[in-house]
């Protein structure tokens, strides 16, 4: 099997289960409610499955670098079915309780704290092997199948629920992600059985300085995003116009994060990464606060569609100081690295969001959480420029390897239909 073709299975399969994902995300809070009669229980799954993955840099350290190939993929996309399965049962037979939500949650987290990391990696590797700069292509082909799927996905899952078929969908769910384990099985691993348990998140990062630097202006907006999301539902309400702020919003963001996939590769390979990380959340911040300041649905739409172009370029700009000085296991690290960041932010930003907008109001909070977030990214491109950082900051001893490892990978492309491999 080429890495072309490998490619293509296990982007296919990341299209079809982000696409059920992002429909029965709209049915499992009802869902719940409806099981359980318990508001508080709604968010329990998606809470719950979020803790493995803040507190995987410590118990998937030697794990994560056994996801390297379809097989170890398709077992952790077999978890995660097995999960959401009990919660479909449970709820089709009247069964839902508060102990299997949270029972469930965590299992599902654990493997997706998994699946996540390593099948990015292996994208990344088959990218490798395909040619050069193919792996940020191939994952920003995967965040489009994301981009379109967060556009696509909830209007057919509201049509469901609409129509009763709120558990139907999370059996839809559950059978896309089986699908996804059959199309990864057959792909053979790309990259070399890792030695030992691998290094740390730490240390494989800190000589990694423009990653370090792009992971703090990325986690940024990732904590200060509830300024966005919760401060548009907000804003709605405040005006009169429950839902209409944020569903202009954020249907403006999702098509232009969609554009934004189409010609961000091109962008990152004539720019200077970093500073191009740095301006696209100077943007993006900028545009919060735009909206702060003149909060109509006019200028929602305007700038959630800046933004998210602005979100788009500092988003892959990240993944592309990854796949372009780090390959096999040491990418495989900085990958869960950077979903522990992305999580991690994300949720502390929206346990802090609702007492910050709750004390200071909409839309100045939409305007101090842009503020910051430019201003971060403002402090971060001063550190770049006085430091140097850049991909020559990594040592040439660690660049000597990258290059040795991704040398492998062609090797071994080559090699492997001789030794039989389909």
């Amino acid at each position: 099997m080429t890495a072309r073709t490998s490619a293509v299975r296990i982007l296919v399969g990341i299209g079809i289960t982000d696409l059920a994902f992002r429909v029965a995300q709209v049915a499992v809070p009802l869902v719940v409610l409806a099981g359980t009669g318990s508001a508080a229980a709604t968010g329990l799954v998606a809470g719950a499955s979020g803790v493995p993955v803040l507190l995987s840099p410590w118990w998937t350290r030697r794990l994560r670098q056994r996801v390297r190939g379809g097989r170890s993929l398709a077992l952790c996309y077999l978890g995660e079915a097995a999960a959401l399965a009990s919660v479909a049962a449970a709820a089709g037979l009247g069964l839902l309780s508060v102990p299997l939500l949270l029972v469930a949650g965590l299992a599902l987290g654990c493997a997706e704290a998994l699946s996540g990391p390593g099948r990015d990696a292996l994208v990344a590797d088959l990218g490798d092997r395909i040619g050069a700069d193919s792996a940020l292509t191939l994952l920003t082909t995967r965040d489009f199948f994301r981009r379109v799927s967060m556009v696509a996905g909830p209007a057919a899952g509201g049509l469901g629920v609409a129509t009763g078929h709120g558990v139907w969908l999370l059996w839809a769910e559950v059978a896309t992600i089986l699908v996804s384990a059959l199309l990864a099985l057959p792909v053979p691993p790309a990259s070399t059985p890792p030695e030992g348990a691998g290094s740390g998140i730490w240390r494989t990062v800190r000589h990694r300085r423009e990653v370090l630097l792009g992971w703090v202006v990325r986690g940024t907006g990732c904590a200060l995003w509830f300024g966005f999301t919760l401060g548009l539902s907000l804003m709605g309400a405040e005006h009169g116009r429950a839902g209409v702020y944020l569903a202009a919003g954020m249907t403006a963001y999702g098509l232009g994060s969609v554009l934004g996939t189409l010609g961000v590769v091109w962008l990152l390979r004539v720019l200077p990464v970093l500073p191009a990380i740095c301006a696209a959340w100077l943007v993006t911040g900028g545009c919060w606060a735009v909206i702060g300041l003149w909060p109509t649905v006019p200028v929602v739409v305007g700038a959630g569609f800046v933004s998210g172009l602005g979100v788009v370029v500092g988003n892959a700009g990240v993944t592309a100081t990854i796949t372009r000085t780090s390959a096999g296991a040491e990418r495989r690290t900085l990958l869960a690295g950077q979903s522990v960041v992305v999580n991690a932010a994300s949720s502390l930003g929206l346990l802090a969001g609702g007492p910050v907008l709750a004390v200071a109001g909409a839309a100045p909070t939409l305007v101090l959480t842009g503020a910051l977030t430019a201003l971060v990214s403002l402090g971060v491109l001063g550190v770049a420029r006085r430091d140097g950082a850049g991909p020559r900051a990594v040592p040439a001893p660690e660049q000597a390897r990258v290059h040795e490892q991704r040398e492998q990978l062609v090797h071994a492309d080559a090699v492997l239909p001789v030794l039989g491999q389909r």
